[in-house]
Protein backbone atom coordinates (compact mmCIF):
# COMPACT_ATOMS: atom_id res chain seq x y z
CA UNK A 1 0.00 0.00 0.00
CA UNK A 2 1.20 3.66 -1.02
CA UNK A 3 0.28 7.10 0.63
CA UNK A 4 -1.77 7.88 -2.50
CA UNK A 5 -3.87 5.03 -2.30
CA UNK A 6 -7.48 6.06 -0.84
CA UNK A 7 -10.64 7.54 -2.28
CA UNK A 8 -11.66 10.96 -2.00
CA UNK A 9 -14.57 12.23 -2.54
CA UNK A 10 -15.80 15.25 -5.16
CA UNK A 11 -18.27 18.38 -4.38
CA UNK A 12 -21.06 16.32 -6.65
CA UNK A 13 -20.81 13.42 -4.35
CA UNK A 14 -18.61 11.04 -6.61
CA UNK A 15 -15.50 9.57 -5.43
CA UNK A 16 -12.33 9.05 -7.02
CA UNK A 17 -9.18 6.90 -6.88
CA UNK A 18 -6.18 8.68 -5.23
CA UNK A 19 -5.50 10.49 -2.48
CA UNK A 20 -3.15 12.91 -4.18
CA UNK A 21 -4.41 12.59 -7.79
CA UNK A 22 -4.35 9.96 -10.25
CA UNK A 23 -2.83 9.78 -13.62
CA UNK A 24 -2.32 7.46 -16.27
CA UNK A 25 -0.67 6.90 -19.56
CA UNK A 26 -2.25 6.54 -23.08
CA UNK A 27 0.14 4.99 -25.82
CA UNK A 28 -0.27 5.56 -29.21
CA UNK A 29 1.85 3.54 -31.68
CA UNK A 30 1.13 3.00 -35.75
CA UNK A 31 -1.00 0.67 -36.89
CA UNK A 32 1.27 -2.24 -38.36
CA UNK A 33 -1.48 -2.25 -40.73
CA UNK A 34 -0.08 0.95 -42.90
CA UNK A 35 -2.22 3.45 -44.15
CA UNK A 36 -1.01 6.21 -41.50
CA UNK A 37 -3.33 4.44 -38.89
CA UNK A 38 -2.73 5.17 -35.21
CA UNK A 39 -3.78 2.60 -32.09
CA UNK A 40 -3.46 3.11 -28.66
CA UNK A 41 -2.96 0.89 -26.04
CA UNK A 42 -6.48 0.27 -23.76
CA UNK A 43 -7.34 -1.39 -20.69
CA UNK A 44 -10.07 -2.94 -19.76
CA UNK A 45 -10.89 -3.23 -15.81
CA UNK A 46 -11.60 -5.89 -14.20
CA UNK A 47 -15.05 -6.50 -13.26
CA UNK A 48 -14.54 -6.43 -9.37
CA UNK A 49 -12.61 -2.84 -9.63
CA UNK A 50 -14.16 0.39 -9.48
CA UNK A 51 -16.52 1.44 -12.32
CA UNK A 52 -14.86 -1.98 -13.41
CA UNK A 53 -15.54 -3.93 -16.95
CA UNK A 54 -15.16 -0.57 -18.70
CA UNK A 55 -11.70 0.37 -21.10
CA UNK A 56 -9.70 2.90 -20.66
CA UNK A 57 -5.83 3.63 -20.03
CA UNK A 58 -3.50 1.90 -17.41
CA UNK A 59 -3.07 4.54 -14.03
CA UNK A 60 -3.69 4.84 -10.61
CA UNK A 61 -3.04 6.68 -7.48
CA UNK A 62 -0.56 9.33 -7.39
CA UNK A 63 2.12 8.81 -4.86
CA UNK A 64 2.27 12.71 -2.36
CA UNK A 65 6.62 12.30 -3.79
CA UNK A 66 5.57 11.66 -7.58
CA UNK A 67 4.64 13.94 -10.76
CA UNK A 68 2.02 12.81 -12.82
CA UNK A 69 4.54 11.79 -15.38
CA UNK A 70 6.37 9.09 -12.71
CA UNK A 71 3.21 7.90 -11.68
CA UNK A 72 1.84 7.26 -15.21
CA UNK A 73 4.68 5.52 -15.83
CA UNK A 74 4.74 3.57 -12.48
CA UNK A 75 1.51 2.22 -12.87
CA UNK A 76 1.84 1.64 -16.46
CA UNK A 77 4.78 -0.76 -15.09
CA UNK A 78 2.43 -2.42 -12.94
CA UNK A 79 -0.65 -3.36 -15.27
CA UNK A 80 1.03 -4.19 -18.03
CA UNK A 81 3.53 -6.43 -18.78
CA UNK A 82 5.98 -6.48 -21.76
CA UNK A 83 8.48 -4.23 -23.51
CA UNK A 84 6.84 -1.24 -24.90
CA UNK A 85 9.93 0.05 -26.54
CA UNK A 86 11.29 3.58 -25.88
CA UNK A 87 8.38 5.84 -25.73
CA UNK A 88 8.29 9.91 -26.34
CA UNK A 89 6.09 11.98 -24.09
CA UNK A 90 3.95 14.22 -26.04
CA UNK A 91 1.96 15.83 -23.42
CA UNK A 92 -0.26 15.69 -20.64
CA UNK A 93 -4.37 16.59 -20.27
CA UNK A 94 -5.39 17.59 -16.62
CA UNK A 95 -9.01 17.22 -14.99
CA UNK A 96 -9.23 19.39 -12.29
CA UNK A 97 -12.29 19.05 -10.00
CA UNK A 98 -11.54 20.99 -7.09
CA UNK A 99 -9.97 18.27 -4.40
CA UNK A 100 -8.87 16.12 -6.91
CA UNK A 101 -7.29 15.52 -10.48
CA UNK A 102 -6.57 12.99 -12.98
CA UNK A 103 -3.67 13.61 -15.39
CA UNK A 104 -3.52 11.67 -18.60
CA UNK A 105 0.42 11.58 -19.49
CA UNK A 106 0.37 11.22 -24.14
CA UNK A 107 3.04 9.33 -25.33
CA UNK A 108 4.55 7.65 -28.23
CA UNK A 109 6.30 4.39 -29.02
CA UNK A 110 7.52 3.62 -32.41
CA UNK A 111 5.75 0.13 -32.65
CA UNK A 112 2.76 -1.46 -31.23
CA UNK A 113 4.64 -4.11 -29.34
CA UNK A 114 2.91 -7.39 -27.97
CA UNK A 115 1.78 -6.00 -24.71
CA UNK A 116 -0.40 -7.84 -21.90
CA UNK A 117 -2.19 -7.48 -18.71
CA UNK A 118 0.17 -8.02 -15.47
CA UNK A 119 -1.68 -8.51 -12.47
CA UNK A 120 -5.28 -8.70 -11.03
CA UNK A 121 -6.62 -4.80 -12.02
CA UNK A 122 -7.33 -5.89 -15.34
CA UNK A 123 -9.24 -8.38 -17.65
CA UNK A 124 -7.11 -7.21 -20.52
CA UNK A 125 -5.19 -4.76 -22.62
CA UNK A 126 -5.12 -4.31 -26.35
CA UNK A 127 -4.20 -1.75 -28.53
CA UNK A 128 -7.25 -0.32 -30.74
CA UNK A 129 -7.48 1.54 -33.47
CA UNK A 130 -8.36 5.62 -32.24
CA UNK A 131 -11.90 5.12 -34.32
CA UNK A 132 -12.88 2.53 -32.78
CA UNK A 133 -12.30 3.31 -29.28
CA UNK A 134 -15.82 4.83 -28.69
CA UNK A 135 -16.88 1.65 -30.00
CA UNK A 136 -15.92 -0.08 -26.68
CA UNK A 137 -18.13 0.78 -22.74
CA UNK A 138 -15.24 3.23 -21.70
CA UNK A 139 -15.02 4.13 -18.26
CA UNK A 140 -17.40 7.50 -17.95
CA UNK A 141 -14.68 9.70 -17.30
CA UNK A 142 -12.32 8.58 -19.47
CA UNK A 143 -15.21 8.43 -22.59
CA UNK A 144 -16.37 12.21 -21.49
CA UNK A 145 -12.48 13.20 -22.20
CA UNK A 146 -11.60 11.00 -25.23
CA UNK A 147 -12.36 13.42 -28.00
CA UNK A 148 -10.05 15.99 -26.39
CA UNK A 149 -7.14 13.36 -25.87
CA UNK A 150 -8.08 11.83 -29.39
CA UNK A 151 -7.62 15.35 -31.00
CA UNK A 152 -4.40 16.01 -28.96
CA UNK A 153 -2.75 12.27 -30.18
CA UNK A 154 -1.35 13.99 -33.55
CA UNK A 155 -0.42 16.67 -31.92
CA UNK A 156 3.18 18.18 -30.59
CA UNK A 157 3.25 21.34 -28.05
CA UNK A 158 5.59 24.00 -29.56
CA UNK A 159 6.38 27.08 -27.10
CA UNK A 160 7.46 29.95 -28.62
CA UNK A 161 8.81 32.62 -25.97
CA UNK A 162 9.87 36.04 -26.89
CA UNK A 163 11.92 36.96 -24.40
CA UNK A 164 12.58 40.34 -25.35
CA UNK A 165 8.91 41.64 -24.02
CA UNK A 166 9.04 39.71 -20.55
CA UNK A 167 12.74 40.90 -19.88
CA UNK A 168 15.23 43.95 -20.51
CA UNK A 169 17.72 42.59 -23.90
CA UNK A 170 20.46 44.42 -21.67
CA UNK A 171 19.72 41.71 -19.03
CA UNK A 172 21.85 38.76 -20.84
CA UNK A 173 22.05 36.64 -17.66
CA UNK A 174 18.12 36.36 -16.93
CA UNK A 175 17.51 35.36 -20.51
CA UNK A 176 19.62 32.40 -20.17
CA UNK A 177 18.57 31.44 -16.88
CA UNK A 178 14.89 31.92 -18.52
CA UNK A 179 16.02 29.46 -21.73
CA UNK A 180 17.74 26.75 -19.26
CA UNK A 181 14.37 26.95 -16.91
CA UNK A 182 12.63 26.30 -20.40
CA UNK A 183 14.39 23.91 -21.28
CA UNK A 184 14.32 21.79 -17.76
CA UNK A 185 10.59 22.37 -17.56
CA UNK A 186 10.49 21.03 -21.60
CA UNK A 187 12.61 17.96 -20.24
Amino acid sequence: MSDGDGWVTLPDGSRRWGRFGSAGLLLRAPDQRGAGDVRVLMQHRAVWSHQGGTWGVPGGARNSDETPVQAALREFGEEVAGDPGSIELIGLHRQEHTVWRYDTVLARAAAGRRLEAANWESDEVRWVGVGEVPNLRLLPAFGRTWPLLREALGRRLAVHVDASTVLPAEDAESVVRLRDALADLAA
